[in-house]
């Protein structure tokens, strides 16, 4: 009998660094599990949460998993939530390490668990994970999101998959009183992975009072909504949003009805009986997502909606602010998020300074005066970049760092717990320096996964120092809810008259409003809407 109430056995085999593979068994409500230990992590794959989704159980609220008999085998990640995927083949190197090739189907509601049970005699922290991809694609299952290094720093690691796009986001409540939660099912879905989480993480060595949920991209904006959402409140007790653009602003009910009525357009589906869902397969429901976007004008409600049931406000709002003020929130950004997306069109870079001051003031929305001040505010700064470089500055900067800040802002207005606000300035010398400081560069520094990402973040030596720095801070502030303490500079909490930011780079330290007269340009324009994509509203 192990220290965790599981029974172990032994294959005999040998594992990294030449110690035996082992086999705990651990017991959860549903039945016993059987995971694989290495190198003093033990790691459960494809742990169900909830039961199937498929068939009549498509669009409504998770059920509890089925009772097995004996001891269900944990060594295998479970199913990707349908989703639009472009294959293995077409997914470039450098962003290998964030896509999975796992099979996809409704049956996903699983998690993955990390527990270093023989290194901690106390109850862990626990991190709960939210992949990012929107609210459209992604998973817990990439090599890039293995929770194992992470937890050998004294978490336990959950990661977990969910309900996405149309299958966590089709609002049909409209139409009919059985699908009320409809739009916001996918969420609904994380709030079953958290209560789950609850009854069952202390069998793993975690510490069910002890709880932070973080999430990247997509997945910092989850976070954000799990914030404001009352059904999730006393499930977690701080936060972590890493390069979140679209938590200020989910689906109206109005907007999210438009949606789902044009998916019922393109289906040929009569309105007044929507269960005719429940046999429309897999793929024509994906095949119907795009044409809904391109009908409603290039508008993607496919995300959680503001329905008076479940979301009664928009994160950040008030009421949502007042919700979660006893929660410590960190959050920030990466320098030049927007170059991982242009990694893949490069070219974008080499534009004129016309064309550049075309494209800002149509992702700004801004008359041409205003995205020339724009413009120039940030050449001043950045003497050396070409108008292209200019132009994914600030893209990224209007996405990211600005809905971050704005978070962090109203969050100084009633929050009673600290906030922390960092940027991750490092720049990756892979790709010749294409990427500098991209989207989701935090990633491989918060797993310890950067030898997973090496044609991602490089090779160089300096890596393993970031890596150490950002792991340690996010786990201190699982740990304690501030991310001092574990030998970096002083991390003012977030106020309004300094505005302190933590900057990871070559040197990290703490900086008081980094780069603020862009800051000042950005405000001057609309907040970015995540529904409106990267073409922005004018086009």
């Amino acid at each position: 009998m192990t220290a965790w109430g599981g029974k172990e056995n032994s294959t005999g085999c040998e594992a990294q660094g030449g110690r035996p593979e082992r086999h705990p068994v651990v017991q959860t409500e549903a039945g016993a599990v059987m995971g694989v230990t290495r190198d003093s992590v033990s790691v459960f794959r494809g742990v169900p949460y909830g039961a199937d989704t498929e068939g009549n159980s498509r669009f409504m609220p998770a059920q509890p998993p089925l009772q097995w008999a004996g001891v269900r085998d944990a060594m295998s990640y479970g199913c990707t939530a349908p989703q639009p995927h472009p294959g293995a083949s077409a997914v470039p190197p450098h962003l290998a390490w964030v896509f999975d090739s796992q099979p996809r189907g409704e049956n996903c509601l699983v998690l993955n668990i990390y527990a270093p049970f023989e290194l901690f005699a106390d109850a862990a922290p626990v991190m709960v994970f939210f992949h990012g991809g929107g609210f459209v694609n992604g998973s817990a299952s990439p090599p890039g999101l293995d929770g194992a290094n992470l937890a050998m720093q004294g978490v336990v690691v959950v990661t977990i998959n969910h309900r996405l796009n149309i299958f966590g986001h089709l609002y049909l409540g409209e139409h009919h009183n059985d699908y009320a939660d409809s739009g916001n099912i996918g969420l609904l879905d994380a709030v079953s992975a958290l209560r789950w989480v609850k009854r069952n993480i202390g069998q793993f060595g975690g510490d069910p009072d002890c709880v932070t949920i973080f999430g990247q991209s997509g997945g910092g904006s989850k976070v954000a909504a799990l914030m404001s959402l009352p059904a999730a409140k006393g499930l977690f007790h701080r936060a972590i949003i890493q390069s979140a653009s679209s938590m200020l602003r989910l689906a109206t009910l109005d907007e999210a009805a438009r949606n789902a009525d044009l998916v019922l357009n393109e289906l040929q589906l009569d309105r007044r009986r929507p269960r005719t869902l429940h046999e429309t397969s897999v793929p024509n429901l994906l095949a119907a997502i795009p044409c809904a976007i391109r009908a409603a004008g290039r508008r993607d409600y496919f995300r959680p909606v503001v329905d008076g049931l479940h979301l009664l406000d928009q994160p950040f709002a008030a009421a949502s602010l007042r919700l979660s003020s006893d929660v410590p929130v960190m959050m920030g950004w990466c320098e030049t998020e927007q170059r991982a997306s242009i990694s893949l069109t490069p070219q974008v870079l080499n534009q004129t300074h016309s064309s550049a001051l075309a494209g800002v003031a149509r992702f700004l929305d801004v008359p041409d005066y205003l995205a020339a001040n724009v413009m120039s505010t940030y050449a001043a700064g950045r003497p050396n970049d070409s108008p292209g470089d200019l132009l994914a500055m600030i893209y990224g900067d209007h996405r990211y760092r600005r809905t971050v800040t704005t978070a962090a802002e109203r969050r100084m207005t009633s929050a009673n717990a600290a906030t922390y606000l960092y940027m991750i300035r490092w720049r990756s010398p892979a790709m010749g320096g294409l990427l500098r400081s991209p989207h989701m560069l935090c990633l491989p520094f918060v797993f310890r996964n950067v030898d997973r990402a090496r044609e991602f973040v490089g090779t160089e030596p300096d890596r393993y120092r970031l890596q150490e720095e950002i792991s340690r801070a996010w786990v201190q502030f699982a740990r304690t809810g501030d991310p001092n303490g574990v030998g970096l500079a002083q991390w003012p909490a977030y106020n309004l008259e300094e505005r302190p930011t933590m900057v990871f780079d070559r040197e990290s330290g703490p900086e008081y409003d980094p780069a603020s007269d862009e800051r000042l340009q950005l405000e001057l324009c609309p907040l970015y809407n995540p529904a409106e994509g990267e073409g922005g509203r004018r086009g």
